[in-house]
């Protein structure tokens, strides 16, 4: 049975960032409970990415699967449109609590791109509301922001996965990545080619987006917290706006809440998705300032002009609900610090092995980045073998897993990193 469902998978099922020609395996999922999948062959495997940076409290969290089952009972859905739920205020009153007070404004949709997608057109629509013709947006090389056609426009043109439709695209501004590594010294020169850019072209740019000291799709950069506070400095200097895009790195990923903490700095965009809901439903929000909603609200449309159907779902606020209040008991910030100091212990002596350019670890990240590029199909194939779910991309294996992890088994996964390094057939090419 398990054989046909896998055959009619990959001949009528279209998998992200896949071919219908030549489509990566592909694994059946029976069941997920704390940090293991579990596949229809009884199969056990550790989880190493938390399901894309979602999944922080482990799967089938008993107190998450409780507040779905409540709320379920009441509705489901219900638009969102001249009417409001008790789902809904209770997350935002929770979300103006964990973020800085100047964000008090908050506009839920349904992902994390659309997220991005609102705070872009947040940006443009600002300024059309102040009579200024400004549509360019500035950001950095080996950026990510999804992959909805406004937030490709702002993701890396060259070595992203979105290359291919920038003949399509809006054209932005694209400084010289961050050089400067997080524990690095910091470099003055590192912000020059983003003060050029800002400087020439301050009138036209709507706003500046980033993504918070982490590139994750880029290649798992980090990079110095100096460089975020001179951006915000900039953009400040020149009264442009900042949005930070936390979607991956939001709620405690980095070892800070918010991983814009590490530099002090506040945005004026707030981009949040992803663990928001500790992994069981799709819901992100984007959060701004009184300021700019008030000068929206005054625009000639007197009003924000975005609606999905979707959005301000009662399911996902609910559980979202749930899941910052398991996170305001702050156990996170002590199991974040242990799974760093594991992978800080653990990860970094294969720094030695020739096949491994850097090691990098923040929080509840570890990224190994090797010299050669990945042979995905089979790597992973190796690591369902030995029992772990890790996803490589490109050149980069990498770690997110869930905060619940024990050590033990986060040392099983970084042990399965180092024994497919030191295969005898190379999963580097």
């Amino acid at each position: 049975m398990s054989k046909s469902k896998l055959a009619f998978d990959q001949k009528y099922i279209w998998h992200p960032y896949s071919s219908m020609i030549r489509p990566f395996p592909c694994y059946l999922i029976k069941s997920a409970k704390g940090i293991f999948l579990n596949l229809q062959n009884g199969q056990k495997l550790i989880d190493g990415m938390s399901s894309w940076w979602a999944v922080i409290h482990g799967y089938n969290h008993p107190r998450l699967n409780y507040a779905l089952k409540k709320q379920i009972n009441q509705m489901s859905h219900v638009m969102f449109g001249g009417i409001t739920h008790c789902p809904a205020i209770l997350l935002c009153k929770r979300l103006i609590q964990i973020t800085p007070k100047n964000l008090e404004c908050i506009f839920l949709s349904d992902s994390g791109s659309i997220s991005i997608e609102v705070a872009m057109k947040m940006a443009l629509q600002y300024w059309e509301s102040l009579g200024k013709n400004k549509v360019l947006f500035l950001t950095i090389k080996n950026g990510y922001h999804g992959d909805t056609f406004s937030a490709i426009s702002v993701c890396d043109p060259d070595n992203s996965f979105h290359n291919l439709y920038k003949n399509f695209i809006p054209t932005n501004l694209f400084s010289d990545s961050p050089r400067c590594s997080f524990y690095s010294k910091w470099d003055e020169q590192d912000i020059h080619s983003f003060k050029i850019l800002i400087e020439k072209y301050q009138n036209d740019i709507a706003a500046v987006i980033l993504e918070s000291i982490v590139q994750s799709v880029g290649g798992m950069h980090f990079y110095h917290p100096t460089f975020l506070k001179k951006v915000r400095y900039l953009c400040d200097k020149f009264e442009i706006p900042l949005i930070l895009d936390e979607i991956a790195t939001g709620f405690g990923r980095t070892g800070k809440l918010f991983a814009f903490e590490h530099s002090n700095v506040v945005p004026d965009i707030l981009c949040i998705g992803k663990a928001m809901t500790g992994g069981t439903i799709t819901l992100s929000a984007t959060l701004t300032t009184r300021k700019i909603s008030k000068t929206i609200s005054n625009s000639s449309s007197g009003c924000f002009m975005h609606g999905p159907t979707f959005m301000a779902n009662p399911l996902a606020c609910a559980v979202a609900n749930e899941n910052i209040k398991m996170l305001q008991e702050n156990k996170w910030k002590k199991q974040v610090n242990d799974i760093e100091q594991c992978l800080k212990l653990n990860l970094f002596p294969l720094l030695n092995h020739p096949e491994v350019k850097n090691i990098r670890v923040l929080g509840a990240i570890g990224v190994v980045e090797c010299i050669k590029f990945i042979d995905i199909a089979n790597i992973q194939k190796f690591f369902v073998k030995n029992n772990v779910w890790i996803r490589p991309f490109k050149k980069v294996i990498y770690l997110i897993p869930p905060y619940i992890i024990d050590m033990k088994s986060l040392k099983k996964l970084i042990y399965c990193i180092s024994i497919a390094l030191n295969y005898e057939y190379s999963f580097l090419r």
